[in-house]
């Protein structure tokens, strides 16, 4: 019977190798380091891009350091391109992803969100004088810029639409811009910011998704209590006016709802 036991003992080895971190390991690592390693894009304004002086800012920014000083420690970013982005949670590169992630279904099997922090829509963008797309369902048979794996992409992708791939909102305007894609959905935030910069640019808003999406802050399964803490740390921010003040920064109102 000696086989059995090793067979046994064998099998609750890989059990355990399964089974998560111990609760609170995460957090607590992150305490103790004194570190909140945040992975972002730096190419998605007004989220998250570099000024001209190189430094990496933007709305996503700013929450990522602000709940990481309710946390009590310091955020530090780590770039990637956005296909690659989500994955690196699993690579544990850093602790989350901080970058108008959208909370899906699909995500939610594998990965934990946090409460969402904004609030947008998925705008249909295309070039001034461009009469021949109005609506979602006219992307049938043109091209459209897009991040591939964004929801975004997808949206297009439903439409009938070939994707063009970017790695970004400012990519996929220009596409637009250089008539090298008839059009991009997008998200109506990053187009006003857009706008705001730029209010001459030969582009507009030919349509608007009807609901609003929400994003959150995307961790590992398995980390109740860093879950929890992000979660206060957003509510602490939007108590004591700093997410306002934030979201006045980059878009003159509140963008929570």
């Amino acid at each position: 019977m000696n086989w059995l036991k090793t067979v046994a003992a064998a099998a609750l080895i890989q059990a355990a190798a399964l089974l998560p971190a111990h609760a609170g390991e995460n957090l607590a690592a992150i305490k103790s380091v004194g570190v909140f390693k945040i992975g972002t894009e730096g190419t998605y304004a007004p989220f998250t891009y570099h000024d001209e002086s190189g430094k990496l800012v933007g709305f996503d920014v700013e929450i990522g350091q602000a709940i990481a000083a309710k946390l009590g420690v310091k955020a530090e970013f780590v770039e990637g391109k956005w296909d690659g982005l989500i994955a690196g949670l699993d690579a544990k590169r850093y602790d989350t992803v901080i970058n108008q992630v959208g909370i899906t279904e699909a995500r939610k099997q594998k990965y934990d969100f946090s409460e969402p922090y904004i609030a947008s829509k998925a705008v249909l963008i295309a070039r001034d004088g461009d009469d021949s797309i109005k609506t979602f369902a006219d992307l049938k048979g043109k091209k459209a810029a897009q991040s591939l794996t964004s929801n975004f992409g997808k949206l297009a992708t439903e439409a009938g639409a070939e994707l063009v791939g970017t790695d970004g909102f400012d990519q996929s305007i220009q596409l637009v811009l250089t008539k090298r894609a008839d059009a991009t959905i997008n998200d109506s935030l990053s187009f006003l910011d857009f706008k705001k910069h730029k209010p001459d640019a030969p582009v507009k808003i030919v349509a608007e998704q009807e609901n609003a999406d929400y994003s959150g802050v995307i961790i590992r399964k398995s980390e109740p209590e860093l879950l929890e803490a992000i979660n206060k740390a957003l509510a602490d921010i939007k108590a004591d006016g700093t997410y306002k003040k934030i979201a006045d920064k980059y878009f003159g109102q509140d963008v929570s709802k």
